[in-house]
C-alpha cells in the first residue's frame, strides 16, 4: 500500500481531488526559468526595490541610544559639600587671622602691641585716630636683620626712630622702624 502526501490547502479535505496549485511568491505569468521562480522585491536584485516596510542596508542614521537619567543630588553630597567649604572657609580665616599685621603695615600706619612679650609683640595696624594706637612706622624695609644691623639700618632710614621690629623666616623678611605716637 501506498501512502500519498498529505494535501495541501485545506487540511480537512481528504480524498478530494486537487487542483494544481502554483508554489507561493510565483507570479504565474512571470517569464523566467521554470523552477527558479523571480520575486519582486528581493533585495539584493538590481533595479528591484527592497522589501517595503524594511529600511535600505546602508541607512544614514542609527538609532540613538537613550540618555541615562540625570540623578538628584543626595543628602550625604550635599553635606559632603558644605563641610568641605566651612573647613576651607575655616582654613583661610585662620591663616589670616595669624599673619602677623606687621607684614601689611606701611609707612604712616599706625600699630598697636597686643602682647608684653619682647620675643613676639603681636603688632597689629589700626587707625591713627584710635585710642589704641601705640607707634608710627616710619620706615620698612626688606632684608633679614640682626638686633645690631636693624639699629643701625633704622638710624640711616629714619633719624628719630625710637623701637626696631624684626621679622624673619616667613618668606618675607622685612625690619620695622617705629616711634611712640
Amino acid at each position: 500500500m501506498t501512502t500519498q502526501p498529505p494535501p495541501q490547502g485545506n487540511p480537512f479535505a481528504q480524498n478530494q481531488p486537487q487542483a494544481p496549485q502554483q508554489p507561493q511568491g510565483q507570479n504565474p505569468h512571470a517569464q523566467g526559468q521554470p523552477g527558479f521562480p523571480q520575486q519582486a522585491g528581493q533585495p539584493g536584485q538590481p533595479g528591484q526595490p527592497g522589501q517595503p516596510g524594511f529600511p535600505q542596508q546602508g541607512a544614514p542614521y542609527a538609532p540613538v541610544p537613550p540618555q541615562p537619567a540625570r540623578r538628584k543630588p543626595s543628602f550625604k553630597m550635599i553635606k559632603n559639600i558644605v563641610i568641605a567649604v566651612v573647613v576651607v572657609g575655616v582654613a583661610v580665616g585662620g591663616y589670616i587671622a595669624s599673619r602677623d599685621d606687621a607684614d601689611t603695615a606701611a609707612v604712616g600706619d599706625c600699630m598697636h602691641r597686643g602682647s608684653s612679650s619682647d620675643t613676639n609683640p603681636d603688632l597689629e595696624v589700626v587707625d591713627c585716630g584710635d585710642a589704641k594706637a601705640q607707634y608710627v612706622v616710619l620706615a620698612k624695609i626688606k632684608g633679614s636683620y640682626s638686633a645690631l644691623t636693624a639699629e643701625s639700618k633704622c638710624s640711616e632710614e629714619a633719624k628719630d626712630f625710637q623701637y626696631s621690629y624684626t621679622e624673619s623666616g616667613s618668606g618675607s623678611d622685612f625690619l620695622l622702624c617705629l616711634k611712640d605716637k
